[in-house]
């Protein structure tokens, strides 16, 4: 992903309180379902963009719209790998 010029990573630290494996498995399903629809998102605007629909605009409009999907699925990906990483953590 690029970065804005300027722009230092940075780490976002957060404590979501779990009261059960059952809850754990429900923020999971959330968020495997927000990316299921970002994954659908990118699709749906890059196959309307390579089949040319509408003007230039709106197909750079859509371009942008793919780029900001794919940022947000990639989160998605993050944030569901440090769920795993810390649930599997807080097994041991």
């Amino acid at each position: 992903m690029s970065s804005s010029p300027g722009f230092r990573g940075r780490v976002l630290r957060l404590e979501i309180p779990i009261e059960s494996d059952e809850e754990l498995a429900a923020l999971e399903g959330a968020l495997l379902a927000a990316r299921a629809a970002e994954l659908s998102q990118m699709r749906r605007r890059g196959l309307r963009h390579e089949l040319g629909y509408g003007s230039d605009t709106a197909r750079e409009t859509m371009n942008d719209e793919v780029d900001m999907a794919e940022r947000r699925h990639e989160m998605l990906d993050h944030l569901l790998t440090a769920i795993r990483n810390a649930s599997a953590t807080d097994i041991e």
